[in-house]
């Protein structure tokens, strides 16, 4: 009976502190979110305000309404009158997909206005994504890797768009759930949350091939098969919508002609860019505006190869500071937009988010998850081929697998991990202030 007594303690007691160590984890990603999320409104809410009206944008005020800017529009009118053709005739919303707007309006009809509704939907999704990010890191690599996976996903520049008016936090919680749950064979969820995910963003259907080249690698059976294809669902329902309402089932795909003539990977665009980055702007002619930049990059690219060069004699932590500096060197050369082009914005982060974290997604295939692996290549293939550059970097943050991916490398050179939190920090409050003040960001 005494034996009995003890077992049973010792049960209650493992409970508890397996309890206590879930709380713990949660209370860990609450304050990775409510802390970058801090740096976001404080910025747009209280220090936007007081700088002065840029050329090319708007004034701030402190109002909700510095959180819906660009696709806020088009969602707004969505979530306000439903999908109706422009003044010309086209059918430019229906490149928006239906949910996020769908439950913006629910909760408005709850008197929510727009903004406050949208920002507050987007936000607690976000929490979310990040929450199931975390356990599913934590479930395969420990504390560690999922903490700074997590805080790679919270304070990436870009996880500004799971703040304001846009879907990002929606289609992260979506998609980051359907992968755990098809990773840890829970169909009935894969098919869930996937739906949601391909009713959320066109992105989400690069979750259908995934999951299909994953169950017929690992031979997971039927079960598995029919989840990959009811990932689908939101995306079939809304292109009946579609045809129920406009006799177009792919009327979200002829919209796309609104933004861009031609698909297919952009090589001029790309190539622009990475001119912007080693000569600076450039005339019509080509020829070079600021004959400064150029040098000041070579001089950037020469010391780092000084440093790599002498690193045994130099010592490693001064090196590891020179290329930090020299990186915050070379990205403040490298900013700025071409003149008369704001959607050119940050081309150095640009290129190293997507063609970095296409070798990202292959340097670490043996250690993420399959799925995670494969779903990251079918969705760069998909938006490396849109016809455009404008935006890409933005579709790449909402492929979690990087994050995944980029806080287990983190993991290993935490030194290095705080230093680009820091970076990440910098940035993400610029971000802010070129949102609220409407320049075109992503």
């Amino acid at each position: 009976m005494a034996n009995s007594f003890n077992e049973n303690l010792t049960q209650v007691t493992a409970e508890k502190n397996k309890n206590s160590y879930q709380i713990r984890n949660i209370l860990f990603v609450v304050a990775m979110w409510l802390s970058s999320r801090f740096v976001i409104a404080v910025t747009m809410l209280l220090i936007a305000p007081l700088l002065p009206a840029p050329a090319n944008g708007n004034a701030v005020t402190f109002s909700w309404d510095v959180f819906t800017a660009w696709d806020s529009v088009w969602y707004q009118q969505i979530a306000t009158n439903g999908y109706q053709p422009s003044d010309n005739g086209a059918l430019y919303s229906t490149a928006f997909f239906p949910l996020f707007p769908l439950i913006i309006r629910i909760f408005m009809n709850l008197g929510l206005p727009f903004a406050v509704a949208g920002t507050l939907i987007n936000n607690f999704a976000f929490l979310g994504a990040l929450i199931i990010l975390y356990f599913w890191v934590n479930d395969s690599y420990g504390k560690s890797a999922a903490r700074w996976a997590t805080a790679v996903l919270a304070w990436c520049p870009y996880s500004l768009y799971g703040t304001v008016v846009y879907t990002e936090g929606l289609f992260l919680l979506c998609s980051t759930s359907a992968l755990r749950a098809f990773d840890k064979r829970q169909y009935i969820w894969t098919a869930f949350w996937g739906g949601l995910a391909t009713a959320t963003r066109v992105t989400g259907i690069t979750l259908i091939p995934g999951f299909l080249f994953v169950s017929w690698k690992e031979r997971r059976g039927l079960k598995a098969y029919l989840a990959s294809l009811a990932v689908g669902s939101g995306f079939v329902f809304y292109n009946l919508y579609c045809q129920i309402k406009f006799g177009d089932a792919l009327a979200f795909l002829h919209a796309q002609k609104g933004w861009r003539s031609s698909v297919g990977f952009d090589w001029r665009g790309w190539w622009k860019m990475l001119m912007q980055i080693v000569v600076g702007p450039t005339n019509a002619n080509g020829s070079i505006q600021d004959p400064l930049h150029p040098l000041l990059f070579a001089i950037i690219i020469g010391s780092s190869y000084f440093l790599w060069r002498f690193r045994g004699k130099i010592g490693a932590t001064k090196v590891r500071y020179g290329f930090y500096v020299l990186w915050i060197f070379l990205w403040l050369l490298t900013r700025n937009s071409l003149p008369n082009d704001p959607f050119s914005s940050e081309p150095l982060i640009k290129i190293l988010l997507i063609f970095g974290g296409v070798y990202l997604l292959w340097f670490s295939r043996k250690k993420i998850p399959l799925v995670a692996v494969i779903y990251g290549f079918f969705s760069f293939a998909l938006i490396l081929n849109t016809g455009l550059t404008a935006s890409v970097e933005r579709y790449a943050y909402g492929i979690v697998s990087l994050s995944y991916a980029f806080g287990l490398l983190v993991a290993r050179y935490p030194r290095w991990g705080y230093a680009i939190m820091g970076f990440f920090a910098i940035i993400l409050a610029s971000f802010a202030v070129r949102f609220s003040q409407e320049l075109w960001l992503a």
